[in-house]
């Protein structure tokens, strides 16, 4: 896109009155660089734990972000609506995330006792607005969208503007007469991702993710990636791209077990732990052909799920013991119940789970059953749920607990010995495991998540009655789509992307200012040039941050120039005298000197060329 820079001709803003307070020191709460730094530098400030204020220089930045959305949204098609934050209770009642959505949603009562919610997505809000409006195939495909404030209670906001309580997020919603109206509005929401991204030049990976509370069949994650992000995803040299959560284990084949030795218990003293328990085994029940290992062993992880209406359910997740449960893989396997390891109370709630020795003959099918229900909706399940990872399959033989103290169970045959509820997708994923697709060993890196589109499909349409008139005159249920990206995050992450030990230092198309303009020294001559320099880049349409402060001495504006991030820097001091002036980039590494006469002319150039 191009950058006309004489269209307008934008203020300029002075330090003298700008309201803007720099710091010397990082906040005691801050983690990350982006925190600390969009806090030091004047652009946010805290007012509750996850919860910031803007200031003029935050506001600015995050208005050419928006901007850009809004521009690749709306060639993508997409009309902009707009949202109250503050909802009534019913549709999300409809949809059941009122409930679903557990702790995470702010509640709150009106005067009269009736029940609304600080919103964290509009899903519901979208879909009556279609339905209000709209009835005929004749109006499809729609896209819509808002960029709009959200809230969700997290339970341990960080990172500043990357896991906060109130944020700003485009949401878009799709919706279409059918399945490959679907496919095609999702394929132009994610070719105009890609297009946001690589304008704002935020590096991103597409990854393949679940859809969580928010439900739906395909889902893709954009991340940016950063050490300090929150997110774990894997890749292949072969291509394949996904969150940690999404990740399926490739399932081995059965084993034959003919020759199997029937299981038998063996005392194991003190071994309440894997490396124990091997340790024990290779002294005194060595094998003939090599040593045992953890993964000869099955561990057996009690936890505990929370579900939405209250119910506190104890479950046991069986995996080979040189793996550990990922409670957030775990977690999203069960959404959107709330996952933690089980404590006292769940063990003094079933006597029958023995600590550290736990294996399969008092769990699942084989353990105590309950019944569920009364009269013919009544039925059987397990009193603990037992949930196995895919690599358990029939004929895998087995080292596991005999729930005895001290005891142990050798030849546990999966299959003939013992069975499950089920699997689940709860172990780590490690580098160096074979991707789903086959395209090779998985590599493990971090990232930040920026966006993520669904293809919700029915779920919404379907329970807010949203249905129209087919070409046959029919009443079908739309089909939608959702596509997010985390606004406020993107600024952060562009922070976290842009910047050394000095501060900031912003790309030209989303930085507050094009051009730092920095008066030095006492002289009244000085800060006339500077004066005059700054009007006349702003003649041109180029937005100056002018430091005309009077009486602070050049180390502190130099200081403030480097932690502010303008990505050009123009310096009016001592060579004044020789009739030129300092220009540079924010590194610092490209400063050249320029005459007076031509230095409007020369910083245009240098700032068209960035943008």
């Amino acid at each position: 896109m191009s950058h006309d820079l004489t269209s307008s001709s934008p203020a300029v803003l002075r330090m003298s009155t700008l309201f803007v307070r720099t710091l010397r020191e990082d906040p005691v709460d801050a983690e990350v660089a982006s925190h600390k730094l969009l806090v030091r530098a004047g652009y946010i400030r805290r007012a509750a734990p996850g919860i910031y204020t803007w200031l003029p220089l935050g506001l600015r930045v995050l208005a050419k972000v928006e901007a850009v959305v809004r521009e690749e949204m709306q060639a993508a098609g997409a009309q902009e609506v707009h949202f109250p934050a503050l909802l009534p209770r019913e549709p999300y009642e409809a949809t059941g995330r009122w409930t679903e959505y557990g702790p995470g949603l702010f509640r709150l009562k009106d005067r009269k006792e009736a029940d609304y919610l600080l919103a964290p997505t509009h899903e519901e809000m979208f879909t009556l607005l279609v339905k209000d409006l709209y009835s005929s195939y004749k109006d499809l495909p729609l896209t819509l969208f808002q960029i709009q404030t959200k809230y969700r209670d997290e339970a341990r906001p960080r990172a500043g503007l990357i896991r906060g309580r109130e944020f700003i997020m485009k949401d878009a919603y799709s919706f279409d007469v059918d399945d490959a109206g679907l496919d095609a509005s999702y394929a132009a929401q994610r070719a105009a991702y890609q297009r946001i991204f690589e304008r704002l030049g935020l590096e991103y990976v597409i990854v393949a993710a679940t859809s969580g509370a928010m439900g739906g069949s395909r889902s893709e994650e954009f991340l940016t990636p950063t050490p300090i992000g929150e997110d774990t995803f894997v890749r292949s040299a072969g291509g394949y791209a996904a969150n940690v959560e999404a990740v399926v284990t490739p399932v081995p084949d059965a084993v034959p077990y003919d020759d199997a030795p029937p299981a038998h218990v063996e005392d194991t003293p003190d071994t309440p732990t894997i490396e124990s328990l091997v340790a024990v085994a290779n002294e005194r029940f060595p094998r003939p052909d090599r040593a045992w290992t953890a993964a000869d062993t099955l561990k057996n992880v009690v936890l505990a799920a929370t579900h939405p209406d209250g119910r506190r359910e104890v479950l046991v997740v069986g995996l080979p013991g040189d793996r550990e449960v990922d409670l957030k893989r775990l977690g999203a396997s069960l959404e959107p119940a709330e996952v933690e390891p089980a404590g006292d109370g769940d063990f003094a709630a079933h006597p029958e789970l023995v600590k550290g020795y736990i294996g399969p003959g008092a769990l699942g099918p084989q353990g105590a059953q309950v019944t569920v229900g009364a009269g013919p909706d009544a039925s059987t399940v397990s009193a603990v749920r037992y949930l196995l990872d895919p690599r358990v399959v029939e004929g895998t033989r087995w080292i596991t607990g005999a729930n005895q103290p001290g005891r142990h169970v050798f030849d546990l045959v999966a299959g003939r010995d013992f069975a499950a509820d089920g699997t689940i997708e709860a172990a780590e994923v490690r580098a160096g495991d074979e991707a789903p697709d086959g395209s090779g060993p998985l590599e493990l890196a971090r990232g930040i998540e920026i966006g993520h589109i669904f293809q919700l499909g029915r779920k919404y349409a379907q329970a807010l009655g949203l249905t129209v008139l087919d070409q046959n005159g029919k009443q079908v249920v739309v089909t939608m789509g959702s596509y997010g990206v985390g606004v406020t995050r993107v600024m952060a992450s562009l922070a976290e992307a842009n910047h050394d030990e000095k501060g900031l230092a912003w790309p030209a198309h989303v930085a507050p200012a094009h051009v730092h303009v920095v008066a030095t020294g006492k002289s009244q001559d000085v800060f006339d040039a500077a004066d005059t320099i700054a009007s006349g880049l702003a003649a041109r349409g180029i937005e100056v941050l002018y430091d005309d402060r009077p009486k602070v001495s050049p180390g502190v504006k130099f200081a403030d120039a480097e932690l502010i991030g303008v990505p050009v820097v123009v310096v009016v001091g001592r060579g004044l005298a020789d009739g030129v002036v300092d220009v540079r980039g924010r590194a610092g590494d490209d400063a050249e000197q320029v005459p007076v006469a031509d230095v409007v002319e020369r910083v245009a150039e240098r700032v068209a060329a960035l943008l």
